[in-house]
């Protein structure tokens, strides 16, 4: 179950983004077309807090009320039909018409103020603690520690053209930063080779179990997901090979220019003057100084690159397997949490800890198609959060990014998941080979 700390250092996070890195003039922008405007996430996060605490208390919203209606769910478009959607809130079509950014501010504090209240009777022992009531502060927490990173995926789309860079933060030493990147050293082998096995995928954290008379108040030291995460479940995974690190941006570069896929520029990149560039949060960067950080595009692009060198994107278990083997976690190092406002050049492969290392700072894709499974049970408390997008677009991506919080990244259970063709988030993939 999340502290209140925790909740503290999230919105920490959050206000810096939303107040320091979107200046007014992007606040009604629509840096990718297949999602809200940032003024859209800004009252999200206050009104997804807002009605679970709702659901759970059984008390009247945080006013003003209409604003559920305005903020409750985003939008996934499909990318192939924008007109096909899961259900979704109906935002306002006019800037105008949408609540000024006053009044979304003085809403959020108002929705944090009752969350800090009800740490303070579950403290002094007003309110029982439950296992449902523990789930649904973690789903709170977590709901907002992806859309930090969504945020952030569609505003640095705007990096350099108006978003501003990451306040208090000095612009990296790139020139510097570049030559040691480039002295690092690379793997002692072209590949490791894992399996045959059989691995553990998800855990048992069935959410229709808390209701039990005997799991109701059984919170300590019980380890909470999301419904996709459960139940586990054994898999057989045969023998493979799989390169240490994730394609780079130098290497796709030279795949893109060879024009042979019909591969398009991905937008974790852009074009200035002929001259391919990295996007970052302070603003485009020369391909030179990025080109060993992981390529950041859709699943069909890194398909087409890992069929080109006659490999291809590893299932989930696969992946699984690889991560649980040679990822390192937050304390030893991985780029996640912010370490870094920036993705950095992965490790994994060298001589020391048995080639164990960090991925870079990305999520990465897998080639398993996100789809239910034997004993799946779907959330009550946000509804639809898996099921909808069972709808044979989205593919299950492991991993974390160097935006994603650590309770995120080091659970090993967690699953995202976007559609195939959607290049903007930050996920990358590396190439396996059949033994």
């Amino acid at each position: 179950m999340p502290s209140l700390s925790e909740f503290q250092d999230d919105w920490r996070a959050w206000d810096l983004i939303t107040l320091g890195m979107v200046p007014p003039s992007l606040l009604h922008s629509k840096p990718i077309d297949l999602r809200h405007k940032p003024l859209f996430y800004l009252g999200h996060l206050p009104t997804f807090l807002n009605l679970l605490m709702t659901a759970y208390l059984k008390e009247r919203p945080v006013e003003p009320v209409r604003f559920t209606a305005i903020f409750e769910r985003g939008i996934d478009p499909h990318v192939d039909d924008p007109e096909y959607c899961h259900v979704h809130s109906e935002v306002p079509d006019k800037d105008e018409d949408w609540p000024a950014l006053g009044e979304v501010l003085a809403y959020r504090d108002r929705v944090r103020g009752r969350l800090q209240r009800l740490y303070t009777e579950l403290e002094k022992g007003e309110r029982p603690l439950t296992r449902r009531l523990a789930r649904t502060l973690m789903m709170i927490l977590e709901h907002d520690g992806f859309h930090i990173e969504t945020l952030l995926y569609i505003l640095i789309q705007r990096a350099g053209t108006g978003m501003l860079p990451p306040p208090g933060f000095a612009i990296p030493p790139w020139k510097y930063l570049a030559a040691q990147w480039d002295a690092n050293p690379l793997p002692t082998t072209p590949y490791a080779t894992l399996g045959p096995c059989t691995l553990t995928m998800g855990h048992d954290d069935q959410e229709p179990d808390d209701l039990l008379p005997e799991a109701a108040h059984a919170v300590a030291g019980h380890e909470f997901g999301w419904d996709n995460e459960s139940p586990s479940r054994a898999v057989s995974v045969g023998q493979f090979k799989a390169s240490w690190r994730p394609v780079t941006n130098g290497e796709f570069l030279d795949f893109w220019r060879a024009g042979e896929n019909n591969v398009t520029l991905p937008p974790s990149w852009t074009l200035e003057d002929g001259e391919v560039k990295v996007r970052t949060l302070y603003g485009p960067i020369p391909m030179e100084v990025a080109r060993h950080w992981p390529v950041l595009t859709a699943y069909d692009d890194l398909a087409a690159y890992a069929k080109s060198k006659g490999g291809r994107i590893p299932t989930e278990p696969e992946l699984r397997l690889f991560l649980d083997t040679y990822q390192v976690g937050y304390e030893e190092g991985a780029n996640m949490g912010f370490r870094n406002w920036h993705p950095m050049p992965a490790t994994a492969g060298g001589e020391r800890d048995g080639g164990r290392g960090s991925n870079g700072g990305v999520w990465e894709w897998t080639s398993t198609l996100f789809d239910t499974h034997e004993g799946f049970a779907g959330t009550t408390i946000f509804p639809g959060y898996s099921a909808d997008f069972y709808d044979t677009k989205h593919q299950v991506v492991l991993g974390a990014s160097y935006a994603t919080i650590p309770r995120l990244g080091e659970r090993r259970t967690v699953r995202n998941f976007y559609q195939h063709n959607y290049p903007y988030p930050w996920v990358g993939a590396r190439v396996v080979y059949d033994c």
